[in-house]
């Protein structure tokens, strides 16, 4: 049910590999299972599991430019976006920073045969490391722009969200969920105040 009901929905924006299909359906099945003791997501409809989560993370994925990208998913949570992105860009590394232990471990597990993933579970204050792009969903958007971790950043937000934030260079309307964008963002870390 999940892969038809994926299959679908992504339609429209493209056709999926099977072992796409696979990575995806691999990483709902271990959400489905670590969530009755992790809680990882409050949506438990199965259509809205695969609009709100699946279809939006690749949805992001597919507006950011292309060719090889390093991208990092601020508060990876149960992988959103950033397992998605992962499976529908492999030619990009995706770093998935997760501060809670847990969460971080499950991410670890979830990222078995997902070769451009790598899990680092720290606070992003801790980070170094300098990355293409910085993306985020169900964080908080301010703490977003005071990171150095990247000058360009893409949030899947909602447009209400969007007043409270530094002029957006680009705003793309998501398909799915209600007044639902991907907020792209070039940040000038010297001068940014919020």
């Amino acid at each position: 049910m999940f892969r038809d009901l994926l299959v679908s929905e992504w339609a429209p924006f493209g056709t999926l590999s099977e072992d796409q299909i696979f990575k995806l359906e691999q990483h709902y099945k271990l959400l489905k299972s670590w969530d009755k003791v992790l809680n990882l997501t409050r949506i438990e409809r199965l259509e809205d599991v695969v609009r709100l989560h699946y279809c939006e993370s690749m949805f992001l994925a597919s507006v950011l430019p292309e060719g090889q990208q390093s991208i990092v998913d601020l508060g990876s949570g149960a992988g959103f976006p950033g397992i998605p992105i992962a499976v529908l860009r492999p030619e990009c590394s995706i770093t998935l920073l997760e501060s809670h232990r847990r969460k971080a471990v499950f991410l670890a597990e979830a990222c078995v045969g997902i070769p451009n993933v790598e899990v680092i579970g720290a606070r992003a204050e801790a980070i170094q490391k300098q990355f293409d792009w910085l993306v985020a969903r169900a964080v908080q958007l301010k703490a977003v722009f005071s990171l150095r971790l990247a000058s360009r950043v893409a949030i899947l937000m909602s447009e209400n969200d969007l007043t409270r934030l530094p002029s957006a260079a680009q705003t793309i309307r998501v398909p799915w969920g209600d007044r639902r964008i991907v907020a792209l963002f070039h940040v000038e870390h010297q001068s940014a105040k919020i």
